[in-house]
């Protein structure tokens, strides 16, 4: 699998721990969080339980990400109605992702450091782009340049309408 980047890399070192961790946004603390205020971008898609908007800056259309209309932070603290919700709306979504065309996979990926709201990505993965498979999607994505985010949002609205 090739890297996105030149070799050979230099490691850097670390930088000091910070203990306790800064707030998220949406924790004490923190700043506000930007979903519960409507500071997002506005949703595509929603239902009762879940919000889905297009992404701002990005390199690959078809790109969303699904936000629940509760607020908790992780899969350890959802409500145990909204587990058994959370496979629906992502297998939808996946499947519009898919429906786009040009698409090899559809990678969903929780990094939940920026803030405490619950909140996930969906990614499409370029078909044949084979050096991009696995955790290698999120590096390409940061380096491919971007696309005007016009096309990312119409992109995401066509994933919005097939949901």
């Amino acid at each position: 699998m090739s890297l996105p980047y030149a070799e050979p890399l230099t490691p850097r070192e670390p930088g000091p721990r910070q203990i306790p961790e800064p707030p998220r946004r949406g924790e004490p603390g923190g700043k506000p969080c930007a979903i519960c205020d409507g500071v997002t971008t506005s949703a595509l898609w929603s239902d009762d339980n879940w919000t889905l908007h297009a992404p701002v800056g990005g390199s690959l259309p078809g790109s969303v990400w699904i936000a629940s209309r509760e607020h908790f932070d992780s899969f350890a603290d959802m409500p145990e109605h909204l587990a058994a919700d959370f496979g629906r709306v992502v297998g939808r979504a996946e499947a519009a992702i898919l429906a786009l065309g040009d698409v090899g996979r559809v990678h969903l990926y929780r990094w939940g450091d920026g803030g405490a709201h619950f909140h996930v990505w969906l990614l499409p993965r370029p078909l044949g782009m084979v050096e991009a498979a696995g955790m290698m999607l999120p590096l390409w994505e940061d380096v491919l340049p971007n696309v005007p985010d016009e096309e990312l949002a119409a992109a995401a609205q066509r994933v919005a309408d097939l949901m």
